[in-house]
């Protein structure tokens, strides 16, 4: 047993550890940056539990501790368990109906005194424990349509209670399991299809469903009368064009509309088109000014931006080398709103420049690196459908967060992992990495 204990010890991937210190450590010294005032006594505002910083410092020991019991555990309580852990993300989702609490327009927090819960933050944990074990089970055939249906409803079912949580950035975090799915067999027919649908909502941001009505039926039109001799041979290329035309109608006519009307939110959706240099057109006219202004327009524009101009200022005002700590004076001055959270990176940007920034970039570059390589060395199809899980879910973060501060992404709530402020968040990438080391401790087991 005693031996068994070492060989785990030495077995541990202690980069991957280092990495996620490092990238901790780097978020607690921003969130400082971001609420330290000259008044503040140091020691005692860090151990008031008062000040974000403070909080996150605690809640960073109590990653420790969960982390250390997480590597204490044995793997295979992580193969035992995940049906039952999924059943319990989807009872917490359920429950913020009745007890949640209300955060920025979300019911989706459960409220636990010292901190709040977000459920559907911590189901990426349980999804991607599910995953793994449904792809591992030696009667699971993933060229199978069903096989890719079940496995499929495993990973968007939380997707449905996020968004009518009114959490729809972190819905879209569930899309990144597309990525381990297509790892295990997962026909790239459906990646493809994905893909046109995005280029498609982009294409709804620039025109109006009209023009692109016109549009796909004049392409229809052209591409017939190019392939009109092969039509001729084969009919089904025909019926090709006509589906691929009706249902591209369809989804700009339809499913668009639906989707800025009912599923984002108002601000989402004008936070979304304002980025195109549009008004939403999908805005109930009830509660529209019908005499609105060309004034009234820009000034709604400007407060659409606010947060994203504001981000890009400081970021832009920090050069190559920065400020330097606790200079920055956007961050300091409280211009950026959710500095602490979804903007953190806009505190990086100001006080280290460029260089903090490419620093922090190559951090998580290696991080990604890292949980891929000990992917492909696991024996195990659970481990490595697990370790592709978890480095899908931070790579979609870290993408759509830094896109997002930029200007290049909308705002939609997504946080940048283990930067950010905010328990739950510290604590599911806390988790979801910690599971994976000590899975890979025993990577010459065959789990299931």
């Amino acid at each position: 047993m005693y031996q068994k204990k070492i060989l785990q010890n030495q077995n541990k991937d202690w980069p991957i550890i280092w990495l996620y210190a490092v990238i901790a450590i780097i978020g607690l010294i921003c969130i400082f940056s971001v609420e330290y005032r000259e008044q503040d006594q140091i020691i005692n505002s860090f151990l008031a539990f008062k000040k974000n910083y403070s909080k996150q410092f605690f809640y960073l020991l109590a990653c420790v501790v969960v982390a250390t019991f997480i590597l204490l555990t044995d793997s295979k309580f992580f193969t035992a368990t995940p049906n039952l852990l999924y059943l319990l993300g989807i009872v917490l989702m359920l429950a913020t109906f009745v007890v949640g609490k209300t955060v920025n327009g979300s019911k989706s927090w459960i409220p636990l005194g010292f901190m709040n819960l977000q459920p559907v933050e911590t189901c990426k944990i349980f999804a991607s424990l599910a995953l793994a074990k449904y792809l591992s089970q030696p009667d699971t055939d993933f060229t199978k349509g069903r096989s890719q249906l079940i496995a499929t409803a495993i990973c968007f079912l939380p997707i449905i209670f996020s968004v009518l949580q009114n959490e729809t950035g972190l819905a879209l975090v569930y899309f990144s399991f597309l990525l381990p799915m297509y790892r295990e067999g997962f026909p790239p027919i459906y990646l493809i299809i994905g893909a046109f649908l995005g280029i498609l909502l982009v294409t709804a941001l620039l025109f109006t469903p009209f023009q692109l009505i016109i549009g796909f039926t004049l392409i229809s039109v052209v591409v017939i009368y190019f392939l009109i001799r092969k039509i001729k041979r084969n009919k089904s290329l025909l019926i090709t064009i006509i589906t691929i035309w009706a249902l591209s109608i369809f989804f700009v006519g339809v499913a668009v509309p639906f989707l800025f009307k009912h599923v984002f939110q108002k601000y989402q959706a004008d936070r979304i088109f304002s980025m195109v240099g549009r008004d939403n057109p999908y805005t109930d006219s009830k509660t529209v000014d019908l005499v609105e202004t060309e004034k009234s327009k820009k000034i709604k524009s400007e407060t659409e931006n606010y947060n994203v101009k504001q981000s890009k200022i400081a970021i832009g005002s920090g050069g190559f080398l920065g400020k330097g700590f606790l200079k920055g004076t956007q961050t300091q001055g409280d211009f950026v709103p959710e500095q602490h959270t979804d903007f953190i990176f806009t505190s990086l940007g100001e006080n280290f420049g460029f260089i903090g920034c490419a620093i922090l970039m190559m951090l998580y570059l290696g991080l990604l690196l890292r949980i891929i390589m000990i992917a492909e060395r696991q024996r195990s199809t659970f481990s490595r459908v697990y370790a592709y899980s978890v480095a899908s879910i931070i790579f979609f973060h870290v993408a759509v967060n830094i896109c997002m501060t930029i200007g290049l992404a909308p705002v939609i709530g997504i946080t940048l992992p283990l930067m950010s402020y905010g328990g739950s968040s510290l604590l599911t990438f806390t988790i979801l990495i910690f599971i994976l080391v000590r899975l890979d401790a025993d990577r010459q087991m065959v789990l299931r």
